[in-house]
């Protein structure tokens, strides 16, 4: 069995031009496909959702704040991740994908100051809390914005 011999099971594919209400004939004649009588029978059904007056879900349940479309999700990274590379390396963003402490770097990477270093590193990041530059910057290494 090859790719170019695959086919679908047979009677499981229908024609997209399927003609309904021409006919007895054509086999989807008089009712058309829509039963006998009815709401959806009839022209102008109700739309999607729509329960009979009673009201609607989406109008029921609580609705609170809003979601900013400019929000940035930047990933926060404890200072005792680092710990991990070695002494005097250069730590940025794809170091920190490789080494596995990152799958997905979003919007920006923040390394935050919980945790203790004991390595001189020189980490590039798009931001550093206070504690976690003083950490850094104490052991001799640096600590730059991208």
């Amino acid at each position: 069995m090859e790719l170019s011999n695959l086919r679908p099971a047979k009677g499981s594919k229908q024609s997209d031009n399927f003609r309904r209400g021409r006919g007895h004939g054509s086999g989807n004649g008089k009712t058309a496909g829509k039963g006998h009588k009815g709401q959806k029978a009839r022209s102008g059904a109700p739309r999607p959702g729509f329960e009979g007056g009673q009201m609607p879900l989406y109008r029921r349940i609580p609705k609170r704040g809003f979601t900013n479309r400019n929000a940035k999700e930047i990933i926060g990274i404890n200072i005792s991740a680092l710990e991990r590379f070695e002494d005097g390396a250069t730590v940025d963003v794809n170091a920190l994908i490789e080494a596995g402490v990152v799958k997905n770097p979003r919007d920006g990477v923040k390394i935050l100051g919980n945790g203790e270093l004991t390595k001189k590193l020189n980490v590039k990041a798009d931001a550093f809390s206070a504690t976690a530059k003083e950490k850094i910057e104490a052991l001799g290494g640096t600590a730059e914005v991208m």
